[in-house]
């Protein structure tokens, strides 16, 4: 059986499949156009891609004999996931594994955007310092502020976790309220627009649906404090994002610091780069060796698997979502 692999993943998932099946891997360093899928997938019985890659009905249509889409992500937005249950074809994800290391990565932005530690890195690396100055690089404490987590998943309350150790008072929205949470780590459950009013840093940690599409719409961004941070590890189109620039060009709140975007990777809005008061990031959440070793393990198995005729643990398609 043939398997073909979108993008090359670390090595020790390319070997397990190896070991079984005849594995064909994109041999560029860049993603795949749609078109280029196609062309691949005609033989496939499994599809290993990542979540920049589209895959629809015409690309299923392509690999009549896919058994398997495995998506080396969490979120698998980029899988019509309704048409691939209509054909049979199992899509999985990788969940869980990367939930310590997105939490590192948002709080690696929160710090980075508050103390202006990219700032401060390219100040020196432009040859201007010269010595300590009472108003030189001046940012915001984080110990004692509020945090605002919209989403409490694993992710959520991963991050939750870590604000404990900054004496942070935690509040969150989530679609449904986890009184258990709130036992365990202190938070506080509070509408979207409380959060938004309330919050000194504002983290978001909700998967991309129809329900969270443009949920930080304008009027949600407009109830922000002028002193407030937006952090965004989850996805660029939870929030209006040409919205979010103009606040951010005309001071209305202090900053942002993201790590995903509209149009990402090739569309990246080009007004983003010009800010000075924004953190930018390369999708980079699950970016250690050892979560995208894991995820890469987590994805090959999977197709393992299937091929092999077992049910695979991260099995997407039956959520209420897709029936």
């Amino acid at each position: 059986m043939k398997v073909f692999v979108t993008r090359r993943i670390p090595e020790k998932g390319i070997k397990m499949l190896e070991e079984r099946y005849d594995v064909e891997i994109n041999p560029h360093d860049r993603v795949l156009t749609k078109a280029e899928i196609i062309e691949r997938v005609g033989d496939a019985d499994a599809l290993l891609c990542l979540l920049t890659d589209k895959i629809d009905a015409e690309v299923m249509d392509a690999g009549p004999k896919l058994k398997i889409i495995s998506n080396y992500a969490v979120g698998y937005n980029n899988i019509d996931v309704t048409e691939a249950t209509k054909r049979g074809i199992v899509v999985t994800n990788t969940p869980g594994v990367l939930t310590e290391t997105t939490a590192d990565l948002a709080w690696a932005l929160l710090m980075a955007i508050a103390r202006r530690v990219v700032d401060g890195d390219r100040f020196m690396r432009e040859g201007k310092f010269r010595g300590w100055a009472p108003m030189l690089m001046l940012g915001t404490d984080v110990y004692g502020k509020t945090l605002g987590i919209v989403g409490m998943g694993k992710i959520g309350q991963a991050v939750a976790r870590r604000a404990r150790g900054f004496g942070m008072k935690v509040l969150y929205y989530n679609r449904k309220r986890k009184p258990e949470v709130e036992e365990e780590l202190g938070a506080e459950y509070v509408s979207l627009e409380e959060l938004m009013k309330r919050s000194d840093y504002i983290s978001l940690h909700v998967p991309l649906t129809p329900e969270t599409r443009n949920m930080l719409n304008r009027e949600m961004l407009e109830l922000m404090k002028p002193s407030a941070y937006l952090i965004n590890s989850a996805r660029g189109e939870v929030i209006d994002e040409p919205y979010l620039i103009e606040m951010l060009k005309k001071k209305r709140i202090r900053g942002a610091a993201l790590d995903v975007f509209w149009g990402e990777p090739l569309n990246v809005n080009p007004e983003l780069y010009g800010l000075d008061n924004v953190v930018l990031a390369p999708h980079m959440g699950s970016a250690s060796l050892e979560t995208r070793t894991k995820m890469a393990v987590m994805a090959a198995q999977a197709i393992i698997d299937v091929l092999e005729g077992r049910e695979p643990v991260n099995k997407v398609n039956y959520t209420e979502r897709h029936k």
